[in-house]
């Protein structure tokens, strides 16, 4: 049985990468390091749909600003973020690959909680530009916490990621993985795109 490659792409040496996962898993971090080892560009989503002040972009403005930004370079992106609501098939048409980053909530969460901290006294720069966060917004709100999101989501996003793989996993001819666990996973996985960019 052929080994599947750690990434597909679309067979001509394109690749269009998909991240998601709970808020904390570490799609930002994740998406800027593929998207340099594959010199493609790196696009998160919250700084597209966030105006100052938190405020939402409308569904047009938002797909219309996504779709420039993945048409920008013919090589491809690296994509981290949902929006599935709101963009419609903008991205999930186009992806090549999806990787799901479902660490356990143990090891996230308090990365979460520190990455906060850090936003809160200006070690970290927001989600969005001129979208602050305070302490009463982190501790007591449920509509801004993004604590409280990644408590009340962790169940939610995994029920759905894990439905999105019985149809979409690499395992079944899709273009899907998950990457779980405490760390080993993710490098040797990383390590696997390193050497497949380096053999092409």
């Amino acid at each position: 049985m052929p080994q599947i490659p750690p990434l597909l792409g679309d067979g001509h040496g394109r690749y269009r990468v998909h991240i998601v996962g709970n808020s904390g898993t570490g799609k930002s971090t994740l998406g800027a390091e593929l998207a340099s080892i594959l010199d493609v560009p790196y696009i998160p989503l919250d700084p597209l749909f966030w105006k100052p002040n938190w405020t939402p972009s409308t569904p047009e403005e938002f797909q219309a600003k996504v779709l420039q930004r993945l048409t920008e370079d013919e090589k491809g992106w690296v994509v981290d973020g949902d929006y599935r609501s709101k963009l419609g098939d903008v991205v999930t048409e186009r992806r090549t690959d999806i990787v799901w980053l479902d660490p356990p909530f143990l090891l996230y969460f308090p990365r979460l909680v520190v990455r906060t901290l850090q936003r809160l006294i200006g070690l970290k720069d927001g989600c969005a530009p001129a979208c602050g966060e305070s302490l009463a917004d982190v501790l007591l709100s449920k509509e801004k916490s993004i604590l409280y999101w990644a408590i009340t989501n962790h169940s939610t996003v995994r029920r759905r990621e894990s439905e999105n793989l019985q149809r979409w996993g690499v395992h079944v001819g899709g273009n899907m993985r998950r990457i779980g666990g405490w760390g080993t996973e993710l490098r040797a996985w990383k390590q696997a795109v390193v050497a497949m960019v380096r053999g092409m």
